[in-house]
């Protein structure tokens, strides 16, 4: 890619592509092609036919995805499959037919049996069952990248995929509905710290930004407390505590919050901050080819062995939900307490990715998530 490069950035409202292109033009890339959904409807092939047709995008970035934590994974799963699919096979293919010279595909690190060997390797990948909660949009993605290897093998195109792990960082997802763990954590301890200041200016001003089932910060006290209440943010003994509650934020009674959180706390995930993500997909895109992927994937060991086109993005590094709950906790001066569902799903347990290849490449992460947190938090109450 050269400056001047016609770049298309599909889905650069989201995180991963607004971190793209953030990333593009911080390096001086002034030629980038952006469309929201109004304005293009990736799931209308139509539509992205007379996209391509018309702009002729050189390179593609293609970070456009439904996405969402366990609850919506489990609970939507026909649209998360569908639309997945339909967006990734429109892009892919309208990509091939008006001769883009390289694509990347983002994925996610979901595609990996729920039981594979850890950390995870490239090759691991199809060895044995999924994890049944997000196994609709798992499939999407192996559909996605199994498409970009197969216009790679029958065309010899320059499609590479890459499979971020767990991403965080400016522009998340803060819907309690739809959200993965590390924003809901961050939203629901920060509206947890708020009810126990009385913040109840704060309170609103968080809802009028980010409704909760259409309950906004102009609602009645009573609605806001049973909405929060259903998230996961309680009063211990609420039924008498709400009497004291103020909009002033001037009374503290010695009330305590409790956040709820989805399982038991034990799982390990693995957290990358979305610009250091976004770094390293540029980087692929200006520093390897996809013939450079398959050779780095080949098994010497194994001839008959089929590599994969994609590699994984991430950091290697990991920590138990519970730990980044504390660690959320501590940041926000939140004092309440933290439950464990143990009731809800955990998910998968272990999760981090084997970034060898990464490496090998020469791109290591910037971020520790420490400093991560404290920007994805300031972010947030910006």
């Amino acid at each position: 890619m050269n400056k001047s490069s016609k770049i298309y950035v599909a889905g650069h409202k989201g995180l991963v592509g607004s971190a793209i292109k953030k990333t593009l033009e911080q390096k001086g890339y002034n030629n980038l092609i952006l469309r929201t959904l109004e304005e293009l409807n990736l799931l209308d092939q139509k539509s992205v036919d007379e996209f391509f047709a018309k702009e002729r995008p050189e390179y593609v970035f293609l970070a456009a995805a439904l996405v969402g934590g366990i609850m919506a994974n489990n609970t939507t799963r026909a649209d998360f499959i569908y639309q997945n699919i339909s967006i990734q096979s429109n892009v892919i293919y309208f990509s091939w037919k008006y001769n883009v010279k390289k694509l990347l595909f983002l994925g996610s690190t979901c595609i990996y049996p729920k039981n594979a060997p850890l950390p995870l390797k490239e090759e691991y990948l199809l060895t044995s069952p999924l994890e049944f909660t997000n196994e609709p949009y798992a499939i999407a993605k192996i559909a996605g990248l199994k498409m970009c290897e197969s216009f790679n093998l029958q065309y010899k195109t320059n499609f590479i995929s890459v499979m971020p792990t767990n991403l965080y960082g400016p522009g998340d997802n803060f819907n309690l509905e739809k959200s993965h763990v590390l924003p809901a954590l961050m939203r629901k301890i920060f509206l947890g710290k708020c009810l126990e200041d009385d913040n109840w200016q704060a309170i609103r001003r968080d809802l009028d930004r980010n409704p909760i089932e259409k309950i906004s910060g102009n609602s009645e006290k009573e609605p806001i407390l049973n909405i929060l209440e259903k998230y996961g943010v309680t009063i211990r003994g609420r039924n008498s505590a709400s009497e004291h509650l103020s909009d002033t934020g001037s009374s503290k009674d010695g009330k305590q919050i409790i956040v709820n959180v989805w399982g038991t706390g034990t799982p390990l995930r693995e957290f990358m901050y979305s610009l250091d993500m976004a770094e390293a997909c540029v980087y692929v895109m200006e520093n390897a080819e996809i013939n450079d992927i398959i050779k780095m994937n080949q098994l010497l060991d194994q001839p008959d062995f089929h590599p994969p086109h994609f590699i994984n993005i991430g950091t290697g590094e990991e920590i138990s939900i519970k730990e980044l709950a504390m660690k959320i906790k501590r940041l926000t001066g939140f004092n309440g307490e933290i439950f464990f569902d143990e009731s809800k799903p955990d998910g998968t347990m272990r999760k981090v990715t084997d970034i060898t290849r990464l490496r090998k490449l020469g791109y290591t992460h910037k971020l520790n998530l420490e400093d991560g947190l404290k920007s994805a938090l300031a972010a947030y109450l910006d």
